[in-house]
């Protein structure tokens, strides 16, 4: 089982090094989420850092999976690093900032460890998610995904709806160009089993 919660950005700077050993193993797997491989932890890790003052000032909102301590026995070589246990996932929620656009949110950096995909993790991160855009009234959610990647299938099953594509928006991070796809949802407040 997992914990899914929200950070503060107190929690997010003391979580850096879990987050960078999460995001490093993420993208040496291939998910195209902004970096190139292979990535260095110590460089990951400050770039999560710097995401604290858009925490802070509510900005970004940043949920994290972790595994509850009696599942976590061989988690010792996962995103393990200073300041706790491993993070197992985490999701990202950006609100928009104009006066027309405070109804809508940008979703980014959904990242489940390699170890621990299969498990359903994913739609619980996007569930979290889900719940706390409904909770701050926002009504539509944007994202943007590989195409042809399981995370463009996950979002389709999950009941997000497809835009349409993008060719060579982005590199997987072996630098090769790809396309994007665009998926929106308007998120209804969820069942609280699925929260569990």
């Amino acid at each position: 089982m997992y914990t899914v919660r929200l950070l503060t950005a107190e929690e997010l700077r003391g979580s850096a090094e879990r987050l960078g050993a999460l995001l490093a193993d993420t993208v040496d797997g291939g998910a195209s989420i902004g970096f190139l491989a292979p990535l260095d932890r110590a460089a990951a890790a400050d770039w999560w850092r710097a995401l604290a003052p858009d925490v802070e000032d509510g900005r970004l909102l940043l949920w994290v999976a972790e595994p509850d301590e009696a599942d976590d026995a061989d988690g010792a070589d996962r995103a393990v690093g200073a300041g706790g246990g491993r993070i197992a996932g985490t999701v990202q929620l950006r609100p928009a900032t104009t006066a027309n656009g405070r109804h809508r949110a940008d979703v980014a950096k959904l990242m489940v460890h390699r170890a621990d995909r299969g498990r359903g993790l994913a739609g619980r991160l996007l569930a979290a998610l889900e719940a706390g855009a409904v909770e701050r009234g926002l009504r539509t959610l944007v994202l943007d995904t590989e195409t042809g990647s399981p995370a463009e299938r996950m979002y389709a099953a999950a009941g997000w709806t497809r835009v349409g594509t993008v060719p060579d928006f982005a590199t997987d991070p072996a630098g090769v160009p790809c396309a994007t796809t665009i998926f929106y949802k308007a998120p209804t407040a969820p069942a609280a089993a699925s929260l569990r």
